[in-house]
């Protein structure tokens, strides 16, 4: 197949056509000085088959985790998806099934959603759960949307260990509301409890926390849940999934709404997209839950059924008075986590998280006992942490990445200071990690500090 361009009476006849006389009767709306005033430097138009030799060779540019040894952290993991997964989602009845809107005609999906929301309320403890956001991080800024929503306070405070990116677009989302955001300071990697006690008032709406935090330290959550509800203020967690089949959930800390990426859970990492963030609160608070929520119920038959409930989204013309302008849901995620989800169970999830724990551990053990490599909080952990190495991050992370080995993030992007962080999955066998010790021991003693 080929690429045929039209002639200038096509053209004229296609323009005459629209009652226009030139290409440039269509743009005359745009200002002459952000017009283009030259040709696009273009290629020249290729065939079908020169597109595909092209885009192949594009890709095997790409160094992916196929190829490539995966110790990358920071709310991207390399976990193993089971080909059961993609075997049932890839089915046509469900790849092809988008968010419901005619729901009464879309009761397959309705009920994969339900089964989804059942799981995740199982999974972190809470009363109820919401269809899936579109990722973790979105979900966290609803969360605080949620929280000024139900209090009518304008202060939230957010722990200096939530993830950067999930408080990039947190602010944005506030920045519009005119909503004060504050930091909590850190403390030996954890949040700073006495600072946040200080911070506490009855102008807060609502204390974010991240357990594992950002930096992989577990945070102790003890009495955290009575100090936020001292002052009437909502404790919004965000949460690993994958932890929760070791620790404590969200609902047993006292926890308001808990929220998270559930990317782990059955999904790839796909260069960082499309994730699934997962949203659940107490019951008292789900009139004002963001985005889809499924129901059950009978139809006039006593047949069981599945219904869009509590629909006050900005879609169905609630305009300002909308709980939320998130128009869908991952469905398709989604569906991957339940299956997952479904396939491990809880013994399965406890068993996948031990994994994660104990190759972290014994990972960091070698790792800091390489001269000049430490730890860089000594706190509790589980799949990924901190470490400060004896040259700058930077160059350690291109150093292995150029053996195969993939490391990171750097912190200082993030403007957290010196070190990188190191995650280890279920995947992660022992011979990778001891390869992952060798190279960092020949690193060259010529790039290293002091």
């Amino acid at each position: 197949m080929c690429w045929i361009p039209i002639s200038a009476e096509e053209r004229r006849e296609m323009l005459s056509s629209i009652g226009v006389e030139s290409f440039v009767d269509l743009v005359s709306s745009i200002p002459p000085q952000f017009r283009l005033r030259k040709p696009l430097d273009l290629p020249p138009p290729l065939s079908e088959i020169e597109i595909s030799r092209l885009m192949l060779r594009l890709s095997e540019e790409n160094h992916d985790l196929a190829h490539h040894i995966c110790f990358l952290g920071g709310g991207s993991y390399d976990h193993w998806v089971p080909a059961a997964v993609s075997s049932i989602i890839e089915r046509s009845e469900y790849y092809t099934a988008y968010t419901p809107y005619q729901a009464e005609v879309s009761q397959g999906t309705l009920q994969a959603i339900y089964e989804y929301q059942s799981l995740i309320c199982e999974l972190t403890g809470m009363d109820v759960a919401n269809a899936s956001m579109y990722d973790g991080a979105s979900a966290t800024a609803e969360a605080a949307l949620m929280s000024y929503s139900i209090t009518g306070r304008e202060t939230i405070l957010v722990s200096e260990a939530l993830n950067p990116a999930h408080f990039q677009v947190l602010t944005t989302y506030t920045s519009g509301l005119n909503l004060r955001v504050k930091r909590i300071p850190l403390k030996k990697g954890g949040t700073d409890w006495d600072k946040l006690a200080g911070m506490l008032d009855e102008r807060v709406a609502s204390v974010i926390i991240q357990n594992p935090n950002f930096l992989g330290v577990v945070e102790n959550l003890n009495q955290v849940g009575e100090l936020v509800h001292r002052v009437g203020a909502l404790l919004v967690m965000v949460v690993d999934p994958i932890s929760l089949g070791i620790l404590k959930p969200p609902g047993d800390y006292g926890a308001d709404i808990a929220v998270g990426e559930g990317q782990a859970l059955g999904n790839p990492t796909c260069f960082g997209g499309p994730y699934l963030g997962f949203f659940a609160c107490r019951k008292e608070f789900m009139r004002k839950l963001p985005g889809r929520l499924v129901g059950a119920t009978v139809d006039s038959q006593g047949r069981r059924g599945f219904v869009l409930i509590l629909q006050t989204r900005e879609q169905h013309i609630r305009r300002e008075k909308a709980t939320s302008n998130i128009c869908t849901n991952q469905a398709l995620n989604a569906l991957a986590a339940t299956v997952f989800l479904t396939l491990l169970g809880r013994q399965g999830i406890r068993d996948l998280a031990l994994l994660c724990l104990q190759k972290c551990h014994y990972l960091q053990r070698h790792l800091c006992e390489i001269d000049g490599f430490k730890l860089r909080y000594p706190s509790p952990f589980f799949k990924e942490f901190a470490v400060v190495p004896p040259l700058s991050a930077k160059e350690v992370i291109d150093f292995l990445a150029e053996q195969g080995i993939f490391v990171g993030p750097d912190l200082g992007r993030f403007g957290m200071g010196d070190g990188f962080l190191v995650a280890t999955t279920e995947k992660r066998s022992k011979e990778e990690m001891d390869l992952l010790i060798e190279n960092l021991k020949e690193i060259p003693s010529a790039k290293r500090r002091g």
